[in-house]
């Protein structure tokens, strides 16, 4: 992988993926619609772009190539199909966002627990559509209506410091002042990955040969009683968990344990880092800048 283009490169772990693909040596493209900056200088290229409106993806990639291109932004058939459309013949491969989303509750999801290659492609823009049914069906299109090789990693919920959605930041703030979290079952378990670790990954599968969704997160899953309470460690503050008071926002309110095998990765030679390695120094940091 020499080029490459990354759509949806200006924030959160989309950094973290241009900042891995730079340590690699990799000429990057970065496409956008230029309305946010990012921190990398002359470090990138930069193309000006509408990811979701296949006139303008189809005027910026005009008489361009790229070895692999990284697609953040896509979440239906319809934004599928615009990719496909502009891109087909000028990339050699194709590495899709995707998420632990696709799968129904349960523990250690295996990748063939969802098959895109046969699930009913319905052509749904997003708006119209759940975030579930909006990966499937862009799984499906990308699986059943191209021949370019593509990969979909799904992906857990993301952690780290520039976490714009501030889901976890949301329970630190909640128990360094004593307020009450709603959790319909404490016993639930979850798995993560670090936004460097999903942006680190990206990168290596653009490098790989296989094609066809993998999961990746880090090892581990943690109970969300047990996570309330290294966050109660950190702060100093008083966890107090309702199973009733449902009015309350909870990110991570989940019923059953949701999680995913990292197993097929793993196997392929990627070395996945330990949740419990860096989740506490995540919890401290973010404690430490929350101003509530």
């Amino acid at each position: 992988m020499k080029t490459a283009l990354v759509l949806g490169g200006t924030r959160f772990f989309g950094v973290n993926l241009v900042e891995a693909l730079l340590n690699k040596g990799v000429a990057v493209t970065i496409g956008t619609r230029q309305n946010s900056g990012d921190p990398f200088g002359n470090a990138v290229e930069r193309i000006q772009l509408d990811r979701f409106d296949l006139a303008s993806m189809q005027t910026a990639v005009k008489g361009r190539t790229w070895d692999v291109v990284f697609d953040q932004l896509c979440y239906s058939s319809v934004d599928a199909e615009v990719a496909v459309i502009a891109l087909e013949g000028k990339v050699k491969r194709y590495v899709f966002t995707s998420t632990l989303s696709v799968y129904d509750d349960g523990g250690e999801q295996t990748e063939e627990r969802f098959d895109p290659y046969s699930y009913t492609l319905k052509m749904e823009a997003r708006d119209n559509v759940t975030y579930q049914e909006g990966k499937r069906q862009a799984e499906a299109y990308f699986y059943q209506k191209t021949s370019m090789p593509v990969v979909a990693m799904r992906i857990p919920i993301v952690m780290g410091e520039t976490d714009y959605t501030e889901r976890l930041l949301h329970y630190v703030t909640c128990i360094k002042n004593d307020k009450p979290i709603y959790l319909p079952n404490p016993n639930a378990e979850m798995c993560f990955i670090h936004q460097k670790e999903a942006g680190d990954f990206l990168a290596w599968a653009g490098e790989q040969s296989f094609t066809g969704p993998i999961n990746a997160s880090a090892n581990g899953q943690i109970a969300m009683k047990t996570l309330m309470g290294l966050i109660g460690e950190n702060t100093g503050g008083h966890v107090h968990i309702t199973s009733e008071d449902q009015t309350l926002e909870s990110p991570y309110g989940i019923s059953k344990t949701w999680s995913l095998s990292n197993e097929k990765a793993a196997k392929l030679g990627y070395k996945f880092s330990n949740l419990m390695d860096w989740l506490p120094d995540l919890i401290h940091a973010l404690q430490q800048s929350d101003n509530t």
